[in-house]
């Protein structure tokens, strides 16, 4: 299944570095970008999470809450978040069931690894529903940020 823009935007529920449950109906009233990551400590992981803590002043001048998701535990994230300085929640997606929703799971990653999410983006409007969508198929892509802006700017 693949989410399209105007669709809702499947709710989660998963832990965040804090141990805190996290669902994407806590940011009801605000727009949320959302952003699969396949591995943490991994080089264009690194890159784009720390692209985003760089711009973070932007995205919140776009009244926009930044949220990275890995299948990663809470505890790895954790210590990447503390490693690179990140400004913005980490959320465990362990067992999957976000990346599943969003429809941006690898059959098979890098080493045999089975069941990674694909970079992904998407922006979650006030309202809960998609606004922007990018699942990238290539690990060492990065998504569209420009694009990413330009769909936060025409929703405020």
């Amino acid at each position: 299944m693949s989410l399209k823009i105007n669709d809702t935007a499947p709710d989660f529920k998963l832990f965040n570095t804090e141990k805190k449950e996290i669902s994407l109906s806590d940011y009801k009233g605000k727009n949320v970008v959302v952003l699969f990551f396949p591995l943490a400590f991994t080089g264009t992981c690194t890159a784009e999470l720390c692209h985003m803590r760089d711009e973070i002043g932007i995205y919140s001048d776009l009244n926009a809450t930044i949220l990275g998701i890995s299948i990663d535990s809470l505890f790895v994230l954790g210590k990447y978040k503390e490693a690179n300085n990140l400004n913005f929640d980490l959320l465990s997606d362990f067992n999957k069931t976000a990346s599943t929703a969003y429809g941006c799971l690898y059959d098979e990653f890098i080493f045999t690894m089975k069941g990674v999410s694909k970079r992904s983006a998407f922006i979650v409007d006030k309202t809960g529903k998609i606004q922007y969508a990018e699942i990238l198929e290539k690990a060492t892509e990065q998504p569209n940020y420009e694009n990413m802006k330009a769909c936060l700017n025409k929703l405020n």
